[in-house]
């Protein structure tokens, strides 16, 4: 029997548990469970937040925690610039123009692009972190190419212009001006660009025409470019990210009609093949600082994606945070219903099924709890609603309160009235200062904020009210404005309010950005939400909330997921169905919820979030012969 110390010259210790942490390489004996362990390094692509506008063939760079898009297609063409944080994406400051096809080079807070369609332009501009402003124009117009460097050393190389086709130029930029850097050995266009330098860099792939797809690497030196080792196969519309020798490409297509899932990494003489990527997709944004560290956005599944994959080798396995689907609720509902809970305990209570024919009654006193494992049935609530609001944290501690009623075809009514429900019967508890449904609420049953929603005779309110486990009573205080529709979280003394309907524009294009911060006496403007939504959902705290479903300000059902981490909001996993008005009360945690009905094709339908994790990779029962 060999021995690992005649193998590798080390000894292995012997240990009553596993180091932490534990590192590469590292090997020892687990005396306590009698195994060999050992930990490796293991690449793996893993789910982002999703971009807030899907779209393809815009401009990525940066590293993967702080990355950039900018522009490309919808379609249409489009301005829009976002950024990442390493797990979700927030807007900022649009293009110079609406541009696709084009490239950019640099980092998050100081970053350069240019060129691009239509038109083959020559427009460049930089950006500062926050706002792009125009610089001068390149040598000559091109699309469809690809950059590295920095903002004050650019690299623009290859690419197309109607009447050129494919070129063989590049461009370099000190900061102000562009010139003429060396010329590629061989024509290229739909190139991937890299975080390499201006002096150290290089390309793969591409296309030459229709149907004729490179496998030519070329590496430049600052000066001259030079052919290397090939690709192992043809390429073109990858993504890029890391340096010249440490490189990855993602995606792409290996035939004019084939996109791939393929993803490669580079060491400055070899390639190598790595995980694909979860979905094929090709015309992406990359960015990333090197091949062990990477992020791709957007793209053409072959239609137009948001979805983001982030790429990291490491000794531990990263499961991406996703929704997942769970038992559906036991009773028959659409919206607008109220629940509270978590994912080991929870009720919900009435809501909204469409009418079945004029006349008919589609508010409902339905009523189900939640053991971690199904749903059933409870007695029903005394009265009907729907847009009720709820808290409490296990199912026998459940709070529901205010929403309308139906009691005929055409009379629709706010409710002040409040139940709780025990564990085996509902019981009345004190009426609100005034009916109101639809508003925000945050708190656990005996300490309780609502904030905003509608009252008597249907007027949208900016009312805050506050239960201290007797009596409710208005608060001095109001919200800035008007609001109902809205998603809450947190506590009686630290909630908020994010999203929702001010009456000022008409229902549903009315979504809007708003966030308020309740501190139990004032309130005050928070960050703004990626894009405007009403009828949204959430769970969580107030430093650390998680926003799920909701509609848009085009009146469109949304799957979308925004985090918030007590200061602005970014993407987050989506759900697998869009919808909007789901279950008013927070489910769980900013990590771990539940996310109850909705209107759009969801009757009864439940998902569940689970947040990102992460395991040590390693391996027992070693053995070596």
């Amino acid at each position: 029997m060999t021995t690992f110390k005649e193998i590798s010259g080390q000894l292995i210790k012997s240990l009553s548990s596993d180091p932490s942490p534990a590192t590469s390489g590292d090997m020892w004996y687990n005396s306590t469970s009698q195994t060999l362990k050992g930990v490796i390094n293991t690449g793996a692509w893993s789910s982002g937040g999703n971009l807030s506008t899907a779209r393809s063939q815009g401009a990525g760079f940066g590293i993967q925690t702080a990355a950039l898009y900018a522009g490309g297609d919808t379609p249409p063409v489009t301005n829009v610039t976002e950024e990442y944080n390493g797990s979700g994406w927030t807007s900022s400051g649009n293009y110079v123009s609406s541009i696709k096809q084009f490239a950019g080079a640099g980092t998050q807070t100081a970053g350069l692009a240019f060129g691009g369609n239509p038109g083959y332009i020559t427009t460049s501009a930089e950006y500062n972190g926050s706002s792009w402003t125009a610089g001068n124009a390149l040598p000559a117009g091109k699309g469809y190419h690809g950059a590295s460097g920095i903002q004050t050393a650019g690299l623009g190389y290859s690419g197309y212009r109607g009447g050129a086709g494919a070129l063989t130029t590049s461009e370099e930029y000190d900061g102000t001006n562009w010139t003429s850097g060396g010329t590629l050995g061989t024509a290229r266009y739909v190139v991937h660009s890299t975080q390499g330098l201006q002096t150290a860099s290089f390309v793969a792939g591409g296309l030459v025409s229709p149907g004729t797809i490179r496998t030519q690497v070329e590496e430049y030196n600052g000066s001259a470019w030079s052919e290397v080792n090939d690709l192992p196969a043809g390429s073109y519309a990858q993504a890029g990210a890391g340096t010249l020798t440490s490189g990855l490409i993602a995606g792409g297509k290996s035939t004019t009609t084939n996109v791939i899932s393929t993803s490669l990494e580079y060491d400055g003489t070899n390639w190598s093949a790595t995980p694909s990527l979860a979905t094929a997709k090709q015309s992406m944004g990359g960015a990333g600082a090197s091949n062990s560290s990477a992020v791709v956005f957007g793209g053409l599944t072959p239609s137009t994606t948001g979805a983001t994959e982030e790429y990291n080798v490491s000794t531990s396995t990263i499961t991406a945070a996703a929704w997942s689907s769970n038992p559906a609720l036991s009773y028959s509902v659409d919206a607008n219903l109220a629940s509270s809970g978590s994912l080991t305990s929870a009720v919900a209570a009435g809501g909204y099924n469409a009418p079945a024919g004029p006349g008919t009654v589609s508010y409902i006193a339905k009523a189900a709890t939640w053991n971690g494992t199904a749903w059933s049935n409870i007695t029903d609530m005394p009265v009907r609603r729907t847009s009720n609001n709820a808290v409490g944290a296990t199912a026998p501690a459940f709070y529901t309160f205010g929403g309308q009623n139906q009691p005929g075809p055409s009379t629709s009514t706010h409710l002040p009235s409040t139940f709780n429900w025990n564990g085996s019967s509902w019981g009345a508890g004190p009426n609100l200062a005034e009916g109101q449904s639809g508003g925000a609420a945050a708190g656990t049953p005996n300490a309780i904020v609502l904030m905003g929603g509608t009252n008597p005779p249907g007027s949208i309110s900016n009312n805050i009210q506050q239960y201290n486990g007797s009596s409710w009573s208005n608060s001095p205080v109001n919200m800035p404005t008007n609001m109902s529709g809205q998603g809450g979280v947190g506590t009686q003394t630290a909630a908020i309010s994010f999203g929702g309907y001010q009456g000022a524009s008409p229902f549903p294009s009315a979504g809007v950005t708003n966030t308020y911060e309740w501190d139990g006496s004032s309130i005050s403007s928070g960050g703004s939400m990626v894009f405007g939504l009403l009828g949204c959902s959430g769970s969580g705290t107030s430093t650390a909330a998680l926003s799920y479903g909701g509609r848009n300000t085009a009146g469109n059902k949304n799957a979308i997921g925004m985090l918030y981490n007590g200061t602005s909001w970014a993407t987050s996993p989506s759900l697998g169905t869009a919808r909007d008005y789901i279950a008013m009360g927070p489910m769980g945690s900013a990590t771990s919820c539940l996310a109850v009905a909705g209107s759009g094709g969801a009757q009864s339908l439940v998902e569940e979030f689970t947040g990102e994790t992460t395991a040590v990779n390693s391996a027992n029962n070693i053995t070596t012969s």
